[in-house]
């Protein structure tokens, strides 16, 4: 068994685990009153009725429907409060309430929505469509909007599906010619719905944002059971914005957040010829599929389990199949992907991460060509938020390095 550099705390149970009491007293509470992840773009007082309500119901079990339905009222008021908004001329205003809806619908369906989920069967599938809806009716009265696209999956192959969503947002410097853009790749439990602050940061540099959602997650066509389903959905998604005249293609980096840093980790691999960085934002490569790992990663940060959630994404029928024999068929050092060259690839994480080991960063500076890395003692899971004034920096050396620094 690895010597983990989490150290003792492998083997601990965190504080947080085993109610939604302990769960919102010790973790929650505090970023919902700080409006942080997952809260963003939330308000506090949305949330702290609902989390009064499912504690003194004594509901704790997040991937049950009583969980999800103690977020519903709140969110068809917020709804409802601001198509009063719309009328009376108040676009800010609905705008500020749909938006707090969404937040309030993605707590709800939190924390996994499988593809392969349908509303008549899920509940968490209604909220997030509902979450999706309320959230483009927000971003459309935002300046600049963001657009849904749904374009064609022209590499599909296999059981891939044939249509990719994808959020767009382009910057007013987009009607005066081809600007650079950052892709997007979202997270096990963050989508496309999920990333507000991040396009307003990216959008205020002069770039144009793509969402696109991972594999195993959400909205993706791709075959989670595949582990080349990545390689395709990547290039459809390419030569799609390739046709697009708004978009620099010699100037495309990616940002992979969390699950979506492994994926960034694989295309700075498998697509680098087609960009000038890729940065993986709390990625898995290998060590987060060890057996070892996996037993014992229900007991840390994450708010709840995770491991049943990651092996639907990764399209095992069950949770021991996946603990098993995940690592060897899709770890990215057991199959040789990051023995390749890689675009410029930056690694950040917190050094404490209980979700992925900090080994998975580490362990891929002897592989392939040469990465940079940024990591963070005494911080978790992503690092935040030291790691965010890093990844703009970064960005901005990368897309605009002759620019005049924008602040964070």
């Amino acid at each position: 068994m690895p010597q983990w550099i989490l150290g003792d705390r492998f083997e601990t149970t965190y504080p947080h685990k085993g109610s939604i009491k302990a769960l919102w007293e010790t973790k929650w509470k505090f970023c919902a009153s700080k409006s942080i992840y997952p809260f963003h773009d939330g308000a506090f007082e949305d949330f702290e009725p609902i989390f009064e309500k499912l504690i003194a119901e004594n509901i704790n079990d997040a991937f049950s429907d009583a969980y999800t339905n103690a977020f519903l009222p709140i969110a068809s008021s917020l709804e409802s409060q601001a198509a009063e908004a719309l009328n009376y001329g108040h676009p800010d205003k609905a705008a500020e309430l749909y938006r707090r809806a969404s937040v309030v619908l993605r707590i709800s369906r939190f924390p996994y929505v499988s593809p392969n989920s349908r509303p008549e069967n899920s509940i968490k599938r209604v909220a997030f469509d509902r979450q999706k809806d309320v959230y483009l009716k927000a971003a459309s009265l935002w300046n600049p909007i963001i657009k849904e696209e749904i374009i064609p999956h022209k590499h599909a192959a296999g059981k891939d599906g044939a249509q990719i969503p994808i959020y767009i947002r382009l910057p007013d410097e987009a009607s005066h010619g081809p600007v650079p853009v950052v892709l997007i790749m979202t997270g096990l439990d963050g989508y496309r719905p999920d990333n507000s602050q991040r396009t307003h940061e990216i959008i205020n540099r002069g770039w144009a944002t793509v969402i696109v959602e991972i594999p195993g997650t959400a909205d993706s066509p791709a075959d989670p059971a595949d582990p080349e389903s990545p390689d395709r959905l990547w290039s459809s998604v390419l030569d799609y914005m390739a046709q697009r005249p708004e978009f620099d293609m010699t100037r495309v980096a990616v940002w992979g957040l969390s699950a979506g840093g492994f994926y960034a980790i694989r295309a700075a691999c498998t697509h680098r010829d087609r960009l000038v960085g890729s940065m993986a934002h709390g990625p898995g490569s290998h060590h987060f599929l060890n057996p070892d790992w996996l037993r014992k990663v229900n007991d840390h940060e994450y708010p709840f389990t995770i491991t049943d959630s990651w092996a639907e994404k990764y399209g095992y029928d069950s949770t021991e199949e996946f603990i098993q024999n995940a690592q060897k068929k899709f770890s990215l050092v057991e199959t040789g992907v990051v023995d390749q060259p890689n675009c410029r690839l930056l690694l950040l994480n917190g050094v404490d991460d209980g979700v992925v080991p900090i080994e998975d960063c580490l362990v891929l500076f002897n592989h392939g060509g040469p990465k940079e890395g940024r990591f963070f003692e005494g911080m978790v899971h992503m690092g935040y938020p030291n790691s965010l004034p890093v990844s703009y920096k970064w960005l901005e050396e990368v897309l605009s390095p002759n620019k005049t620094e924008v602040k964070n």
